[in-house]
This record gives structure tokens, C-alpha cells and sequence, in this order.
């Protein structure tokens, strides 16, 4: 343990000499993975990009977004783990005062915490902050292309999707109340009613494949995503354990594993829901929260994203539709259709378990190298820890109200490229390895090197038939080397062979 224990204190230190030598100061709210508020970090530079100009000749006809929901409340079960929490830390300080030992590490606003949402009998709804991070957003879309959005509302014109679960179409709500503000005769404001369309849970393929996936969702035998959770556990405990200690030492209280997670988890809920940045984000220094940090991105990366291709292959019907509408929007431009008569957007608004995986299907914060491997079904590296860079983080490529949008240009006969897709995550333009790392790209060359190569499987026989991929034969090997690696590396060759032994 004593080659673990300075492992970890090395890293810890390399951390805080990142953050000290950053001229930007330490903002805990940027680093809470998909906890984070989207004002917190959309506008955070992931990588330097170049983006590219769009031709002049060229109109916008078609947008097609796909949205996560704006910030939320704690589910249920999760305000059940923080009354867990309290009980156990008013247990912890009981046995500082029945020992009669020091108090004066501890942090005075442990002394008398309870949960915020203590005696709360409902979880997981659109906050206020979230209504306001949606509303927002539609108005930036209303403002940046005023020529789309230009016509009379028709839910045929203006297509808005959500899933059935109420924070997704309250978040649709509220983005449209933003997208019409002034366009309608409803009160002082001028509103307008506008639909929202939501498909039953149970067979909603477009939003939430991963509920009808059943090969995914654990309704067969073989339980594809909680056959890896305990594989990311094992990949957490040594982080989690070696935080949970340092806290013991610091606070000189007996924390355990799960209070340091509980204590994470309150952390992000605090910084994202209530501006709280000092009590329980408090009790961790910027590098150990870097570091939890990771373990969220990593178990994001495995069990949703480019972990496993199941993760995002199966979103394979949702990029079939944005591929469908963008077709049937040059179809309209080509058959000079009557303006009202045709589709001008379609907005999607669902979970991170859609953005995720769709953001997986354009190839998003990979290289282009990368981008081949996952085409071929090849597992990727897992994300570095911190400190090192990384460009896959939660907090960028999935927080509260993140989302992906895929503008459709038509250009003048003269250009090099009649119709081109830009590809916008969190509103900015990004690299797209298969439009060679440009955000443009002509519409022919999305369709062949991004949307076709994935198409190769039907849903019904990823999700539906009992067979076994050749990737999922394969990951129980890839998953023992990932392990020993990473044992390697945190622990040491000596202490590896000693826990292999029980």
C-alpha cells in the first residue's frame, strides 16, 4: 500500500502544479462530468480548433438537434443516499465527542448538515435553472439562423420531439417558449402553443434505444451493461480508496468508501444545483477532484460511450433519421417546394444516454485514427487519468442541456459542394474525423464516411437476437489486460502478485 499511497501522492501533486500554473483559477463547477450546468462549461475550449467559414453562397435549410435536458433535481434514490449520508456522519461525529477527540478538523458546516432535499417525496424534475438553460438555447437558435425560423409555425415545418419521461419534455417546453418568444398572441409575452411529440418508453428506438435495447438493457440473459459495472467498480475502488483515506487523515474522521462517494456525489449536486462550491466540494483539493473527476468520465466512457460499440450502435436509428430529414430537406430544395410545405427542423430533446452515443456515431473527440477503429468495432484506450489531457470529459460532451446540432447548407450551383453539414456541439463548432477533423463537410461525404459505415447492422439484430458479437467474446480479454494495466500502474508489479493471492 505504500507504493499505491505514493502513486496517488504523485499524481495529486503533478495535479495541483497544473492547476497553480493555469492562469485560469480553479472553477470546481467545470469538472463535475455530467453534472455539469451547461453555462458552466459551454464555453470552455476542449481543444484548439480552427473552424471553418462557410462559403458565401451559402443558406441554411435545415437543422436537425438532438438535446439533453436542462439541469434536474436528485432522482429519488439518490436523496435517499444523501439522508444515508447524513445519518452516517452524525454517527462519525458522535464517536469524535464520545472519544473526546478534536474537533477542530472537521468542517463546521458538517457539524449540523442534512440533506437540502431532505423530506422530499419526489426527484428528478426540471429545475428552474434548467427551464432557464433551454429557453436560452432557443433563443440563441432563433437569433443565429433567423432565415429557418422565418416562417409561420406548423408542427410539420417545426418538428419537436421528447422523450416521455417529464424533465426531457418540460426541457422541450421551455426551448420553445424561447424558439417563438414574440411569434404568437398569448399574454404580454406573445407566445404561442406549439406540440411536442413523445413516443410510448417502451418503443421509442429514436430517443431512448437504449430502454428497448434489450441485449443492453439486461432484459436477456446475457445483462450487456451490468456484465461491465462491476469491471468500472474495480477500475474506481483504487482512486476512491486512496481519496477516502487521505480524507481520514485530514478531517480525522472515519470516512468510508461510500461516504467519499456520497460525498462526491453531493459535491456536484451542491456546485450545479445550488451554487455551493466550499462545503462539500470543499473538503476535496483540486487535484482529487480532478481525479473523481475521471472515475465519472471513465464509467461514462464505458458503460455509455466509445467503450463498448453496443454503447452507441445501438443510437444507429436516430442517425438514420437525422440522415433521413436531411435528405428529404434537399428532396424540398430540388423540387423548389412551396415555402410552409416542408420540414425546416427537427428537434430532438432526450437524456445523456442519447447525446452520449450520438455524439459516439459523428466520431466526436476522437482522431481520425480512432475514428477507423471504431467503424472496425476495435476498442479504444480508456481516457487518460489526470493530470493528463483528455478530450473525452462528461462535462463537455454531455452536461445538462448539451447537445448536438447538424446544420444543412445549400449552396449556389458554382461552389464546390451544393449541400454541406456542419456538425455544432454545445452551440461551437468541432473537429469531425470523418470530414477530415473540419466541422464542414460536404453532405455526400457525411453520408459516406460517417453515416453509411455504421449502418451495417438493423437494430432488431444488435438489440433483439441472442447472439454473441465477436467484440463481446473478445472483451472479457480486453477488459483482464485493461485491469492489470492499470493495477501496474497505480500499485506496482510486487503488489499486483500479492493480490492475486486471497
Amino acid at each position: 500500500m505504500a507504493i499505491a499511497r505514493f502513486a496517488i501522492f504523485l499524481l495529486s501533486l503533478l495535479s495541483a502544479f497544473e492547476y497553480s500554473a493555469s492562469s485560469e483559477p480553479f472553477d470546481v463547477r467545470q469538472h463535475l462530468s455530467t453534472v455539469s450546468r451547461y453555462g458552466a462549461v459551454k464555453d470552455v475550449a476542449g481543444h484548439a480548433f480552427l473552424r471553418s467559414n462557410v462559403p458565401d453562397g451559402c443558406s441554411p435549410i435545415h437543422l436537425n438537434l438532438v438535446a439533453r435536458h436542462g439541469t434536474r433535481s436528485p432522482t429519488k434514490k439518490r436523496m435517499r443516499e444523501l439522508d444515508n449520508l447524513a445519518t452516517h456522519l452524525e454517527s462519525l461525529l458522535k464517536d469524535v465527542k464520545g472519544q473526546n477527540l478534536s474537533s477542530k478538523k472537521v468542517p463546521s458546516w458538517l457539524l449540523k448538515w442534512t440533506s437540502p432535499w431532505k423530506g422530499k417525496l419526489k426527484g428528478g424534475e426540471l429545475t428552474e435553472a434548467g427551464e432557464d438553460e433551454l429557453y436560452h438555447l432557443g433563443i440563441r437558435i432563433q437569433e443565429r439562423f433567423p432565415d429557418l425560423f422565418n416562417e409561420e409555425y406548423h408542427p410539420d415545418v417545426f418538428t419537436i420531439k421528447a422523450t416521455q419521461v417529464p424533465r426531457a419534455s418540460a426541457s422541450a417546453v421551455a426551448f420553445g417558449i424561447g424558439l417563438f418568444s414574440g411569434r404568437g398572441g398569448l399574454g404580454p409575452g406573445h407566445q404561442r402553443a406549439f406540440a411536442v411529440i413523445s413516443e410510448s418508453r417502451a418503443s421509442d428506438k429514436l430517443l431512448r434505444f437504449f430502454d428497448c435495447c434489450k441485449n443492453y438493457k439486461g432484459l436477456r440473459m446475457q445483462d450487456f451493461r451490468k456484465s461491465q459495472e462491476p469491471a468500472v467498480d474495480k477500475l474506481k475502488e483504487p482512486i476512491i480508496d486512496e481519496i477516502t483515506t487521505a480524507l481520514k487523515e485530514r478531517y480525522m474522521l472515519n470516512f468510508t468508501r461510500q461516504d467519499t462517494s456520497s460525498l462526491w456525489f453531493l459535491c456536484k449536486q451542491e456546485a450545479s444545483l445550488l451554487d455551493i462550491t466550499d462545503n462539500a466540494c470543499g473538503l476535496f483539493s483540486p487535484s482529487e477532484v480532478a481525479l473523481l473527476e475521471w472515475t465519472d468520465d471513465l464509467e461514462l466512457f464505458i458503460l455509455k460511450g466509445y467503450g463498448k460499440s453496443l454503447n452507441f450502435k445501438m443510437g444507429v436509428p436516430l442517425l438514420k433519421d437525422v440522415l433521413d430529414s436531411m435528405q428529404q430537406a434537399i428532396e424540398a430544395k430540388e423540387g423548389n417546394y412551396a415555402p410552409g410545405s416542408y420540414e425546416k427542423a427537427r428537434l430532438r430533446f432526450a437524456h445523456a444516454e442519447t447525446v452520449v452515443p450520438f455524439s459516439c456515431l459523428l466520431g466526436l473527440f476522437l482522431e481520425e485514427s480512432e475514428f477507423k477503429q471504431i467503424q472496425r468495432e476495435e476498442p479504444l484506450q480508456y481516457p487518460p487519468k489526470s493530470p493528463q489531457k483528455r478530450s473525452f470529459r462528461g462535462s463537455m460532451v454531455a452536461p445538462f442541456a448539451g447537445n448536438n446540432m447538424l446544420v444543412l447548407y445549400s449552396c449556389h450551383a458554382n461552389s464546390s459542394s451544393k449541400y454541406l453539414v456542419q456538425v455544432l456541439h454545445n452551440e461551437r463548432p468541432i473537429p469531425v474525423p470523418g470530414c477530415g477533423n473540419s466541422d464542414l463537410c460536404p453532405f455526400e461525404v457525411f453520408k459516406e464516411r460517417i453515416v453509411t459505415p455504421h449502418t451495417n447492422h438493423e437494430y432488431e439484430a444488435l438489440c433483439n437476437v441472442k447472439t454473441e458479437t465477436v467484440e463481446q467474446k473478445a472483451s472479457s480479454k480486453h477488459d483482464s489486460e485493461d485491469e492489470e494495466a492499470y493495477k501496474y500502474t497505480i500499485y506496482g508489479a510486487s503488489e499486483i502478485e500479492s493480490s492475486n493471492h486471497f
